[in-house]
């Protein structure tokens, strides 16, 4: 079974100097319908004003991804991080028994654009931790490469959770596919352009959630960045 998301049903929150379109029920935006899926449980896309960004905040017991599409997110954290991280990196915070963290745009003139993802751990109470790596345009181009996963394989950082993280970008001929176990739920988020997802049309900001599926089939792809998350949970 196959189910859309359009990019135009998602919540939306415009605080000025954060403007953020949220895929699943998040702060002021709440929708029974859409809590979550499967482990996955936040989608935020958020873009930050040049100059501005969260205060120092707490977590606990999730793993945040970090995904930035353009401009420069500056993280700092209790465990002693102070990061960049620019387009191409993936980050990934395991908040664990509690950390506090702030993430800012220091760019003058310059808006920040990324997706701030939460999967829910399969151990509750672990050590927090961080870890962040580069993923060059061209490991991604025409492929699903894995950015995350539960043992850290291929490269990609290391996600305590039940879930496995694949990353995109397809035009013109260019095509995907993905096995999947049917017992398996699968999310995919288009970041931009255009993407048949087994025959379905997205564009910039869709979803297609995916239950009981065995096969995933990328095609058409117009400068398209995709998303997709395989979630045992």
């Amino acid at each position: 079974m196959i189910t859309l998301r359009k990019s135009q049903d998602r919540g939306y929150a415009d605080h000025g100097w954060l403007k953020s379109f949220h895929s699943f029920s998040f702060a002021g935006y709440h929708d029974p319908a859409h809590m979550g899926f499967g482990s996955l449980r936040v989608i935020n896309e958020d873009r930050i004003a040049a100059g501005t960004g969260f205060g120092t905040h707490g977590h606990k017991d999730m793993e945040i991804i970090s995904y930035v599409l353009s401009g420069n997110l500056a993280h700092k954290d209790s465990m002693g991080n102070v990061k960049g991280i620019p387009p191409g990196d993936v980050q990934r915070m395991s908040a664990g028994t509690g950390v506090m963290h702030s993430e800012f745009n220091h760019a003058q003139g310059q808006e920040t654009h990324f997706l701030q993802i939460w999967i829910e751990p399969h151990t509750k109470g672990i050590a927090p931790g961080y870890e962040q790596k580069s993923f060059a345009q061209s490991e991604k181009q025409g492929v699903l490469r894995l950015v995350a996963s539960p043992d850290g394989a291929q490269g990609s950082v290391t996600v305590h959770a039940n879930a496995q993280l694949y990353a995109g970008l397809l035009d013109g001929a260019q095509s995907a596919q993905l096995e999947l176990s049917t017992a398996h739920k699968a999310y995919v988020h288009l970041v931009s352009g255009a993407l048949q997802v087994n025959g379905h049309k997205l564009v910039g900001g869709d979803a297609a959630l995916l239950v009981g599926e065995s096969l995933l089939s990328l095609s058409d792809g117009q400068d398209a960045e995709v998303l997709v998350f395989d979630l045992a949970t």
